[in-house]
């Protein structure tokens, strides 16, 4: 018997029974009160429809299409089964050979990045291990089983490899209390306690105004906006029904003279680029002598139901042009635009060039699509079918709730975003981390029903921004007559714009476009300051045929793409001056930042 068996068995012979009984004693009590709660609410609770991510139909009939490939081709099911039921009987037999002391290779091991096993008695345990090993062979027979599928299109088979994924991630033995040596562990050792703990937290999680479950990912407990998180010094100069305008404070007398603006998502607050002092992408511009403008999204309600895509551009960043202009002066702004604030900046550049509008300088553009053929995964959502669906939840209020789209989100790492603190909080009964990217993460925006609608027909669906059939209040835009110097990353590791489709942007800009490709991920990859050393950058590749042959010509730099920026940026940014403060010229200061917007709560 291996010494984390022997562990586990005394972890059993070492618990007090009668603590034990008196914690389940309790356990069962918070259970009735728990049913009791969730009753009481049960006014609160939406419709089944309401509550659901994917509509269940949906799921049924991409489900039912890799079935019905299968049903003609029976030959084809029998192979699977046979090859299925080869691996469990090599799982059994390999159990019983490690009971009588032999030594043997598993069937199958987790994936390197799999954290779900990381127990030692996942592998030490002969029961753990064969549970493991029969969840995980389940889990990769029945992803064959989707890739496999004769005669499905691309999009539903992608839907089908999502959906069947979120059902193993469901039914994964970790996620359960007596299948899990970790939680049998802790339930040992603190008598039930951790379970108690967890059921309160439980009970907590779904006391929520609107009914919903929402599974606390994070500690808020030491985050305060203004004080340790978005808290680079500056003042709301504009404001009006769609976004606020924060100006930051200078650091030094003198700066370059062509000021920046910044886009964020408007599905997210600003602050992702203002987490912190170490990690702030806007202190940094500051620092580096850039009078830095951001624009903060307002939390749609009811009355903002006929809001559209074109007053996002026309109300919302062209009025911030405006305003940045009036509050320093200057000819010329340069921008910067985040993920879909980069698209709908890469929109609004078009439209400016139709109208003949020059006011731009230079653009960046992070983790940015403009061509969504190859989008990330965020089009396991998109379809016609889907979006119809999702209007129609929109339809009772005239906005999408933050949480949908968190939940939305949520799913497509289920695993890291769901089930970890399943487990973490419900079964282990422990607080979640006190992570300012994850606090972060749990503030969402609602928008407005037909800004989201239009995003999802004409970018996903329609793709019509690279084809040249997007229009804004009847004008055409055309991507290539946007003639200003581009800056684009990509983020190498990147799932919900993937570096292959953000690179694209080279194929439809007018101007020079200046590609970098930095290492990680959407988020991740971008809030990467120098000080942490971390990742590495591409840059200097000259290829535009494909982003495998730009990686084969590129260089390598250690460390954070900010300073290749900076460099690239104060090179579009003109001579010194005297730095403009908040409040010194036409626009008035209306109040500190981080602003009201942010303190709104987005997820109802």
């Amino acid at each position: 018997m291996s010494e984390p068996q022997a562990n586990l068995l005394t972890s059993y012979r070492l618990a007090d029974p009668a603590k034990l009984a008196a914690n389940l004693a309790k356990l069962f009590e918070h259970s009735a009160l728990l049913a009791r709660v969730i009753a009481d609410q049960s006014h609160l609770l939406k419709t089944e429809a309401e509550t659901q991510v994917i509509p269940v139909n949906e799921l049924s009939k991409t489900l039912g299409e890799i079935v019905q490939s299968y049903f003609n081709d029976p030959q084809s099911v029998m192979t699977a089964q046979a090859k299925l039921w080869e691996q469990y009987t090599l799982i059994w037999n390999n159990a019983w050979a490690r009971a009588t002391g032999a030594t043997v290779q598993p069937v199958i091991v987790p994936a390197r990045t799999d954290k779900r096993f990381k127990d030692p008695d996942w592998n030490d345990n002969t029961v753990y291990d064969a549970i493991k090993q029969f969840y995980l062979v389940t889990s990769s027979w029945l992803q064959d089983m989707v890739h496999d599928a004769d005669g499905v299109d691309p999009h539903t088979r992608q839907k089908a490899r999502f959906y069947v994924e979120n059902i193993v991630n469901m039914f994964s033995p970790s996620n359960f209390a007596a299948l899990n040596p970790e939680v049998m562990k802790a339930t040992l050792a603190s008598h039930g306690e951790n379970l108690v703990r967890g059921l309160d937290k439980l009970r907590e999680d779904l006391s929520t105004p609107d009914g919903r479950l929402r599974i606390q990912q994070v500690d808020k407990r030491g985050f305060k906006l203004g004080e340790n998180i978005a808290m680079t010094p500056g003042k709301v100069v504009f404001r009006n029904d769609i976004f606020e305008l924060i100006q930051y404070e200078p650091a030094g007398a003198r700066v370059f003279s062509v000021p920046l603006l910044i886009v964020p998502p408007w599905i997210n607050k600003y602050y992702i680029l203002d987490l912190n002092a170490k990690k702030s992408f806007v202190k940094y511009c500051v620092e580096n002598g850039i009078t830095v403008f951001i624009m903060s999204w307002a939390n749609a309600v009811e009355t903002d139901r006929p809001k559209t895509f074109a007053d996002y551009i026309e109300q919302g960043f062209l009025k911030a042009v405006d305003a940045v202009q009036q509050a320093t002066g200057s000819s010329k702004v340069n921008t910067v635009g985040f993920c879909i604030g980069g698209s709908m900046l890469a929109t609004a550049l078009g439209y400016m060039a139709a109208k003949g509008d020059d006011r731009i300088g230079a653009s960046t553009f992070l983790t940015t699509q403009v061509d969504f053929e190859k989008a990330g995964d965020l089009k396991v959502y998109v379809d016609s079918e889907q979006v119809k669906w999702i209007e129609s939840q929109m339809e009772p209020k005239g906005y999408l709730s933050g949480s949908r789209m968190a939940d939305a989100f949520n799913l497509l790492r289920s695993n890291d975003l769901v089930w970890t603190y399943v487990i973490n909080n419900y079964l282990l009964g422990k607080d979640p981390p006190p992570f300012d990217l994850l606090f972060w993460n749990s503030d969402s925006t609602r928008m407005p029903g037909p800004v989201h609608s239009f995003y999802l027909r004409e970018f996903y669906i329609k793709n019509a921004l690279s084809h040249g059939s997007m229009t804004i209040n009847g004008t055409q835009i055309d991507l290539s007559q946007v003639k200003v110097p581009v800056y684009n990353l990509a983020c190498r590791d990147d799932h919900i714009a993937p570096a292959v489709s953000v690179f694209k942007i080279v194929e439809f800009m007018g101007g020079e476009t200046t590609l970098v490709i930095a290492g990680s991920g959407h988020i991740a990859g971008v809030v990467n300051p120098p000080d942490a050393k971390k990742y590495s950058y591409w840059s200097g590749g000259k290829s535009k045929s494909s982003l495998e042959d730009w990686m084969k010509e590129a260089s390598e730099t250690a460390g954070s793409w900010w300073p290749h920026w900076i460099e690239w940026l104060t090179a579009h940014s003109g001579e010194k001056i005297a730095a403009p403060v908040p409040g010194d010229r036409d626009l008035k200061v209306l109040g500190p930042a981080p602003g009201e917007n942010v303190m709104v709560s987005g997820l109802i």
